[in-house]
């Protein structure tokens, strides 16, 4: 039994779960909407304030997506309920964010500025020039522009300079060694 899959899911007040035919399910809370189709081999229930995911077999493709499908479905919940956050930081003299209406633009020493639009359910807010905060209710979206963000700089090793997570620790390398 996968240690993952079989711990039921804690449902909080004000958050609907329906689970339609093909295992189309579809989570509604206080930030939004979030529908996803899981794969159609797994047994999703919700019984009172849980949702249990059970597989029908022992067969490994089972055995391995019962886990995952647990995860999925505890991170529509939680993203419907708390969302999901990414922060970056972006070290360098002279790189900003400033966020202008619904436009995020990025200074990061190319010769025009970046700009991202928020969409796509992913906002993003500018708490001070250095820091971006990529917002949403759905994690893998969410990872994925955070991800975009920072490969329009990546931090170099010398330096340090470029767009970072704010976990990320920057493995360092010394430079020329001198006489």
């Amino acid at each position: 039994m996968s240690r993952i899959g079989k711990q039921p899911i804690a449902i909080p007040a004000g958050v609907e779960i329906k689970v339609e035919a093909g295992n189309l399910v579809t989570v509604k809370g206080p930030k939004g909407t979030a529908t996803q189709q899981l794969h159609k081999n797994m047994i999703i229930k919700v019984e009172g304030a849980n949702a249990t995911v059970e597989r029908p077999n022992e067969e490994a493709l089972n055995k391995s997506l019962h886990g995952l499908t647990r995860t999925l479905l505890s991170n529509m919940i939680t993203g419907v309920t708390e969302g999901f956050t990414k922060q970056l930081e972006i070290v360098g003299v002279g790189y900003r964010a400033a966020k202008s209406g619904k436009t995020l633009t990025l200074n990061l020493g190319h010769s025009h500025p970046v700009t991202f639009e928020d969409g796509n359910g992913v906002t993003f807010e500018v708490p001070q020039p250095n820091i971006v905060l990529v917002k949403g209710i759905d994690n893998q979206v969410v990872g994925q522009v955070a991800a975009q963000v920072r490969s329009t700089r990546p931090p170099e090793p010398y330096h340090g300079k470029g767009v970072k997570y704010a976990d990320e620790h920057i493995r360092r390398k010394s430079g020329k060694a001198g006489k």
